[in-house]
């Protein structure tokens, strides 16, 4: 699958589910969970113990139904390694030049995290495919909305402070997607091994944003 046709996909969806946990025994069926409640594109953070191993086990699992990333990524010996594990796109906290050069190199999407808008425009420059908004919980989609003004060409897609309630206001500000973390992917669940809630979760964000992007183009 190409860049384009990975970007598309994260577009379309516009969920993006970030799984982190104390450990990967789980995760392959956290990733199924997510997958029967509508979720595909799935981000594996490199703080799992064993990340490369899960996202390998993950790839093997559910192949191409779901959009497989890795996420947490800091320098491109760690990027290049979750390319190898399978991962299909990499996520960063931060805006590192060298991780979304490698990534364009191998036709991969890259969402660099940046939060001031130097840091937006830096990362969009560099070639970043979607610019991670992080951490949105702290100007909300007020600062997402007031980066849109003189960035309306930048795909934003907001981490962090992304729930159920918040999720609309988001979309409305601009947001391309969105990523969720522990609003979708519970610690609670997580530790009791509830995947029928991660399920239930995944189609209650399904829903909500269907029901955003309905009210955002109406």
């Amino acid at each position: 699958m190409s860049r384009e046709q990975q970007l598309q996909r994260v577009l379309d969806s516009g969920l993006v589910a970030i799984i982190r946990a104390p450990s990967g025994e789980l995760l392959v069926d956290v990733a199924q969970a997510l997958l029967a409640g509508g979720i595909e594109v799935i981000e594996v953070t490199l703080t799992v113990p064993n990340a490369l191993q899960v996202i390998s086990d993950v790839r093997q699992a559910l192949g191409d139904r779901i959009l497989l990333g890795a996420g947490t990524i800091l320098d491109p010996e760690t990027a290049r390694a979750a390319l190898l594990a399978g991962a299909e796109f990499l996520v960063t906290p931060t805006v590192n030049p060298r991780v979304i050069e490698l990534c364009r190199r191998y036709d991969k999407v890259v969402m660099p995290g940046a939060f001031t808008p130097t840091e937006v425009l830096t990362a969009w420059e560099a070639g970043a495919d979607v610019v991670k908004l992080f951490p949105a919980e702290i100007g909300g989609p007020g600062h997402l909305r007031a980066l849109k003004g003189p960035f309306p060409q930048i795909r934003l897609l907001p981490t962090g402070g992304v729930n159920l309630e918040t999720l609309g206001e988001f979309v409305k500000a601009g947001a391309c997607a969105v990523g969720l973390g522990t609003a979708l992917v519970e610690k609670q669940a997580l530790e009791s091994r509830n995947l029928d809630r991660i399920t239930e979760q995944a189609r209650r964000f399904v829903a909500a944003m269907a029901t955003a992007r309905g009210k955002a183009t109406s």
